[in-house]
């Protein structure tokens, strides 16, 4: 038998041999399943006012994990298959449904572990009953910088997560501050001088905003906010003050997801503001999604976003095997909001394979914290935990069980209807692909 630490690289080359010529995973009848099966929580947006398009991608994503972890026989808990199951709840984006989900999936439906996310509000509401009833917690999608850092301290007032014992909670997307410090360098390294940014209201994109103009205020960067409720329809009285504004802005900077955030853009480039001549357009990360950005945008040539994850240029055989069967099922590129919950799913069974157990929280954090594993969006592991509790100063507080090495770049649309694939990375230099920082209004690189 192979030791469990083996176990990972295992359970890869499980899921590649079940492959057929096709690169499609089948199950061939094989497996035989103990009756009781592993129970994940999963989280997606699946109603207004979340990101709906996202959502419906994320539970997508939740159900082809867990498909190809039962093709290569689920996760072998002391000689025993048992079958991974996910139950995606909907979180509409709102704080209250996901302390909601959380009571059900644990009162109720009694899981095993949750994983994925989207909101950061809604992980914020529900991390505080996962981490009481002891349920290994995997945010995949939530940006918050609290909620690995101080946890819930933020949320209501309340009190940290935990003063002594287990912590339950991890992410593997980046924090708020991550992807902060890539935009706005980027911004500085063009030497721009005003900036507004325009900012949903909500637990992620005030601290969002407050980030990004923290570090172009530093650097001598004029910064001017305006904040919206998701599920605002109607911009233009807020963009005709910015229309009237003495000198155009230098860059507009967009941290409103998914539907609202669409709406936003494309009424700031039907209005001329954005991408124009004078003004640079950066939408959400939402807009790597190129069949809903050109369907929801189809004024927004030139624009930039930000991207979270792996561009298809650095993608390794699971990252492409899970991003072929995502474009014959929605068209494009997967987007991180894509290759994050899948990926959040088999992290989560990994480790419970590991600690040999489903039920043992305190076992699969432990897994959870010394895991060493390749899946779609990189290569995972958590340099601070219980394992490593000592983080040297300087070091951000949000590392703890976060994944240090998210991905974040600037990308941007140079043609009309152009798919994410093709997209010019231009920020960081070290993953551009077209050798310019930024392309000029009907410019081709």
């Amino acid at each position: 038998m192979l030791p469990k630490r083996s176990i990972s690289v295992f359970f890869t080359i499980l899921l590649f041999s079940a492959l057929t010529p096709f690169g499609f995973i089948r199950a061939d009848g094989h497996c035989e399943f103990a009756d009781e099966p592993i129970k994940l929580g999963g989280i997606a947006p699946l109603s207004p006012p979340g990101a709906t398009g996202a959502g419906v991608i994320i539970d997508w994503s939740y159900q082809q994990a867990a498909a190809d972890i039962n093709a290569a026989c689920g996760v072998d808990i002391a000689g025993v298959n048992h079958r991974v199951e996910v139950l995606t709840g909907d979180s509409e984006g709102i704080s209250e449904r996901g302390q909601a989900l959380a009571e059900r999936w644990i009162f109720d439906d009694e899981v095993h572990g949750v994983a994925g996310g989207y909101h950061s509000a809604v992980a914020l509401a529900l991390m505080k009953l996962t981490q009481e009833n002891q349920i290994p917690t995997l945010f995949a999608g939530p940006w918050n910088d609290n909620i690995t850092a101080n946890g819930i301290i933020e949320y209501e007032g309340r009190s940290p997560r935990i003063n002594d014992g287990v912590d339950y909670i991890f992410r593997t997307s980046p924090a708020n501050s991550m992807v902060a410090a890539v935009a706005a360098n980027w911004f500085i390294e063009l030497g721009l001088d005003d900036v507004i940014i325009m900012t949903e209201n909500t637990d992620y994109g005030i601290p969002a905003a407050a980030d990004e103009a923290a570090l172009l205020e530093a650097a001598g960067v004029k910064v001017e906010h305006y904040s919206f409720e998701l599920g605002t329809e109607d911009f233009v009285p807020v963009l005709n003050r910015i229309l009237a504004r003495p000198e155009p802005a230098d860059a507009i900077r967009v941290l409103v997801t998914g539907e609202t955030g669409f709406n936003l853009v494309q009424q700031m480039a039907e209005l001329g503001i954005a991408p124009s001549a004078d003004t640079i357009c950066v939408a959400e990360s939402f807009a790597g999604d190129s069949t809903q950005f050109w369907a929801a945008v189809p004024d927004g040539n030139y624009c930039a976003f930000t991207r979270v994850g792996a561009t298809p240029a650095l993608f390794g055989d699971i990252a492409h095997e899970v991003n072929a069967r995502y474009t014959a099922e929605w068209g494009g590129v997967a987007p991180s909001y894509s290759l994050e919950p899948y990926d959040s799913v088999r992290l989560m069974a990994a480790a419970m394979d590991a600690a040999d157990s489903f039920t043992d929280g305190a076992a699969i954090v432990a897994a959870l914290e010394t895991i060493d594993i390749e899946l779609a969006q990189g290569r995972y592991y958590f340099a601070y935990g219980s394992h490593n509790p000592d983080l040297p100063e300087g070091v951000p507080a949000y590392l703890w069980h976060q994944w240090p090495d998210p991905i974040v770049t600037v990308v941007q649309y140079f043609e009309q209807d152009q798919s994410a694939l093709d997209a010019a990375v231009i920020y960081p230099p070290v993953y551009q692909t077209h050798g310019t920082n930024y392309i000029e209004l009907g410019a081709s690189p």
